[in-house]
């Protein structure tokens, strides 16, 4: 089982993090920028669809999706920052893991730190290898061959 990619998006939509554990090459800055964009609007239509259809408030409904090849994990924090990550089809839910990801790295790394500011994109050296160490001790977490 892997860990392809992670993003993080800021309340107005930005992605002010991305990550990418086991691909073919790293993508380009540009093409990064553009994964991105089409990422948050997916994100955007899939809540949307989800609300509109819905029994019921529609609210926390939305959490993941597959294909046949990768699964979208997705979770929104109370303050509006969105994670999200792909995976493997063997992995099963990750919501404590972005949850734990999210108070035990994120707030501890960035949002505590008075030289950070969250609305940006993430600079701090500290956080990301934080994040890369919590990652890697996943059991699911597969090296890149």
């Amino acid at each position: 089982m892997a860990i392809y990619d992670f993003y993080i998006f800021h309340r107005e939509g930005t992605c002010i993090y991305y990550c990418q554990w086991h691909g073919k090459k790293p993508p380009s800055p540009s093409v990064t920028e553009h994964n991105c964009k089409l990422m948050y609007g997916l994100l955007y239509s899939l809540k949307s669809f989800v609300l509109r259809i819905s029994p019921t408030d529609g609210k926390d409904q939305f959490s993941s999706y597959r294909t046949s090849k990768y699964k979208l994990n997705y979770y929104e924090t109370p303050s509006g920052i969105k994670f999200v990550m792909t995976t493997d089809l063997g992995v099963g839910n990750i919501k404590d893991i972005m949850k734990s990801i999210y108070r035990k790295i994120y707030v501890e790394y960035l949002v505590k730190n008075p030289f950070i500011d969250v609305s940006k994109p993430v600079s701090s050296e500290l956080f990301v290898s934080k994040l890369d160490a919590y990652v890697k001790e996943l059991p699911f977490f597969e090296p890149k061959q």
